[in-house]
């Protein structure tokens, strides 16, 4: 049966009857119907072209074909329950232990980085026996009921926090309680969970793991301060707790520098456990768990065994074998760094132009542009404090006018986060900034100032 094509209106209507009204769509008051992708763009029913800065899912670029006939070729050759035998799942793993530390060799392949975290999470209570978590301000680690708990961002708004769960201020230099003019944010800021974990002790806890994405992306595109990392490990270590290095947005090479967020706190610093998800597929639900042969033992020796039907079948380990030739082979590490150097460098021109950007910050293709309404008291600007003559979001003129879609976040919902595909290039940053500068100097744009939607670079 071919597969029905609506118009958007129909297609809403359809929507609102048919799917959970909790699962909100981009731009919720006028959502872009997508229809096809490629690269870094976004086509809609009418052949609009979207220049696309959310996707970071889609890691090495949409519909690239390197992917798509890899998936193919295996699709038509075998994909099976994964409790039988086969190579693909072996390659994949011996690849990905090449990018880690060496203590980091035992991989279990899950569908999600929501399952890869929960995985997690059981990983670490077994080990340590232990039950109490500590989580960053504003963390969120998934939408199952047990990273709920962990997830402020999320049970905040729901049940509340469990007795069990310990929250950390969020290590932001920009707004935080410890700021770039601090001698060592990052000494301070882990001292905080050092004073956490000597209360639970007092209390009668017992940490089993400390919880934190390598770069907080709900949290506002954070920038983890120089030595935090290393330290926290240390007082959780001592209390015989584990670090999880939660890396389902940050991982395979975002950053640029490095292929992992986390080894930006130094050389000396490793997890003991790792979360993966969301670029290994580029698109195709595949995620992992990673750690040391320790900690698996420990989990192995509680008697119960682990499967999952689909984690790490024949297809998903080939789609996630060529995401990572792609990566290699089109440099685009080096892309992420000489692209989002450009970028931070064209926002920050725009921070001296503009008031209202209050900060600049970020590391390869993984940057945030806070939005104040007054720099002196980094008064978040919020969509209820439009940022613009027309009183509308930003976000919502980029896509409407120049039809860039990009996404906001962090606590008071300001910060805009770019996390594009990481084929974007330098003319894609040029074109952002232009438009960001254009939308915070009062202008409306017009037809002829705008690219004609039939163009497209040809990036992959």
């Amino acid at each position: 049966m071919a597969l029905q094509t609506f118009r958007k209106e129909e297609t809403l209507a359809m929507r609102e009857k048919l799917i959970g009204r909790s699962c909100r769509l981009f731009y919720s008051d006028d959502p872009v119907k997508i229809v096809r992708a490629r690269g870094q763009y976004l086509f809609d029913e009418n052949g609009k072209r979207y220049l696309d800065c959310i996707s970071n899912v889609h890691h090495v670029g949409h519909c690239h074909p390197s992917i798509t006939k890899a998936a193919a070729a295996q699709m038509d050759l075998l994909n099976t329950n994964t409790r039988f035998l086969h190579d693909s799942i072996i390659t994949y793993a011996e690849r990905l232990a090449a990018t880690l530390p060496e203590k980091l060799g035992v991989f279990y392949f899950v569908n999600s980085g929501s399952e890869a975290n929960d995985l997690a999470l059981r990983l670490a209570r077994q080990y340590t026996q232990h039950e109490d978590v500590i989580v960053l301000d504003y963390a969120y680690h998934g939408h199952l009921t047990s990273l709920i708990d962990i997830s402020p961002y999320k049970f905040r708004k729901l049940a509340g926090q469990k007795e069990w769960v310990h929250v950390v201020p969020l290590p932001d230099t920009y707004r935080g309680m410890y700021r770039d003019n601090h001698p060592n944010p990052g000494q301070a800021y882990a001292d905080t969970v050092k004073d956490l974990i000597e209360d639970v002790h007092r209390k009668g806890g017992k940490i089993s793991a400390f919880f934190a994405e390598s770069l907080p992306s709900v949290g506002g595109q954070i920038i983890l301060p120089q030595g935090y990392s290393a330290k926290v490990a240390e007082y959780v270590h001592a209390a015989g707790g584990l670090f999880v290095a939660d890396e389902v947005q940050t991982g395979f090479g975002r950053v640029g520098s490095h292929f992992w967020a986390f080894q930006l706190q130094g050389e000396d610093f490793c997890p003991d456990i790792i979360t993966m998800g969301k670029p290994m597929g580029n698109g195709h639900p595949v995620a992992c768990v990673v750690t040391t042969v320790e900690i698996a033992k420990a989990f192995e020796d509680n008697g119960v065994e682990y499967f999952n039907t689909f984690g790490g079948n024949p297809v998903s380990c080939a789609i996630g074998l060529a995401v990572l030739d792609v990566i290699e082979k089109e440099d685009l590490r080096g892309n992420a760094v000489r692209v989002g150097a450009h970028l931070k460098d064209l926002l920050n021109k725009l921070q001296a132009k503009h008031r209202i950007i209050g900060a600049v910050r970020g590391v390869g293709l993984f940057i945030g542009l806070e939005l104040v309404t007054d720099r002196e008291k980094k008064t978040p600007a919020t969509e209820t404090a439009p940022c613009d003559l027309a009183q509308c979001p930003i976000y919502v003129r980029l896509k409407e006018e120049d039809q860039i879609v990009i996404s906001t976040d962090g606590p008071w919902d300001n910060v805009l986060k770019f996390k594009p595909p990481m084929c974007f290039t330098v003319e894609d940053a040029e074109l952002v900034a232009k438009s960001i500068d254009r939308v915070l100097t009062g202008q409306l744009n017009t037809p002829q100032n705008m690219l004609p939607n039939s163009t497209q670079h040809q990036s992959l």
